[in-house]
């Protein structure tokens, strides 16, 4: 009989699969307070390189840098329709596909929350026929490179809860696979050979960097399951997104094969040291660019001839460098320029979004009700606050930076609310 009973008792053998998946789904609502759908069936994996080229959907949304503000980064979700007032992980626009052009990471201390949030909006997004996509900024190129020099003390204590619940989640996880009855074998720890202790930082961030480091380092938990998949370019019908800026020989060399092998990085199959790759490093790198985001003299005949090589490119969509006069365009709305500087982090900025509709024929801006944008005015002090993020953004020490000038050219702005 004590034989018989003990067969009917489940093994590690027959468990590894819900015991992680409850390990992971516990983890997921520890850190973020949403719950992803469960799959009855083995998910597909992922394509082995990120998506490139995309034909024009009936509506095409652009969202500016978001830099770890989530209430920020929700009224402009709320603003271009993406998400009804009351349930931000539901995905209300049917077949519309949005674009975050990146930058989500640092300045804001929700960086991790708002990454889980896009992602299970992206979920929610798919089942109804539509998207969400974001691309690579260069502060996720940034972070991944372990350079934190804009990651905030919230931004670091948000990493340090994550670590202390991904750590809960390991221990679930070995349970099992130290069970010695056919278990999985033990899951990678991503804090082995990692640093306890930097000198020169206080010891109150040391947790906070370690966290991050194991977090988004190349096959990190955050970069591998958020970041991996982003495309660098991704071409939607006409419209060309970047985050940073092409020129000719970043399309010579090939934008799939810059997204596959930023991809690669990411996942780590370069190596856990290795270096990002060229095109994502340096002052004329895709989301390094300034060229035709920087004020109203872009070299047009240039972004002309950029935008030839791509067929049936018609614009640039861009981030990057903060508008403070908000959503622009120049070089006859072949340049668009779509970061507002939103995050409280980094310039407080009105809420606005980019509408494509008509398969690229009608361009709208999507600007916050004026009921509502007293909150975001700026005053004496504060304008002065933003000019310094704007500087701290471009890396200038300059003083007397010229503020950016709105030039419509074709778009179209409309107000809607941002509650």
């Amino acid at each position: 009989m004590a034989t018989a009973a003990a067969a009917d008792v489940p093994s590690c053998r027959d468990l590894p699969a819900a015991v992680s998946a409850f390990a992971d789904a516990f983890v997921d609502f520890a850190v973020s307070g949403i719950f992803f759908p469960s799959t009855p069936t083995p998910s597909p994996p992922p394509p082995p390189t990120p998506t490139t080229f995309l034909p024009s959907p009936t509506r095409l949304v652009a969202i500016g840098d978001l830099h770890g503000d989530l209430p920020k980064s929700l009224s402009a979700l709320r603003l271009a329709g993406l998400v009804p007032p009351h349930d931000p992980t539901s995905w209300s626009a049917g077949p519309t596909l949005a674009v975050q052009l990146g930058d989500i990471l640092d300045r804001g201390g929700d960086e991790i929350r708002l990454l889980y949030l896009i992602r299970r909006l992206a979920i929610s997004a798919a089942g109804q026929g539509g998207a969400l996509l974001p691309i690579m900024g260069n502060h996720e190129v940034m972070n991944v490179s372990g350079d934190f020099r804009f990651a905030t003390p919230q931004g670091l204590r948000e990493f340090s809860a994550w670590a202390g619940w991904y750590r809960a989640g390991l221990a679930i996880k070995r349970r099992c696979a130290r069970g010695g009855d056919g278990g999985d074998p033990p899951p990678k720890n991503p804090f082995l050979g990692i640093p306890k202790e930097f000198p020169g930082v206080k010891p109150e961030f040391w947790d906070g960097i370690r966290s991050r480091l194991a977090a988004l380092r190349p096959d990190g938990p955050i970069a591998r399951r958020f970041l991996a998949d982003l495309p660098t370019v991704l071409v939607v019908g006409d419209s060309v997104f970047v985050h940073g800026g092409l020129l000719e020989a970043n399309v010579e060399y090939g934008l799939e094969r810059i997204n596959a092998e930023v991809s690669e990085w990411i996942r780590g199959e370069r190596g856990a040291n290795a270096v990002a790759p060229e095109f994502v490093r340096g002052r004329d790198a895709v989301v390094w660019l300034r060229r035709f985001s920087d004020g109203v003299n872009c070299d047009c005949q240039r972004l002309e001839g950029v935008l030839g090589m791509i067929p049936g490119a018609k614009r640039m969509i861009m981030g990057h460098t903060i508008q403070t006069e908000g959503i622009n365009a120049v070089c006859g709305a072949q340049a668009v320029r779509v970061d507002v500087g939103l995050s409280r982090g980094c310039g407080n900025g009105l809420p606005e979004v980019l509408e494509i509709n008509g398969g690229g024929t009608n361009v709208r801006v999507i600007t916050t009700d004026p009921a509502e944008a007293w909150q975001y005015r700026k005053q004496g002090a504060e304008k002065a606050a933003i000019a310094t993020a704007v500087k701290e953004k471009k890396g200038e020490v300059k003083e007397g930076l010229a503020l950016l000038v709105r030039e419509s050219h074709g778009l179209k702005e409309v107000q809607a609310k941002a509650a």
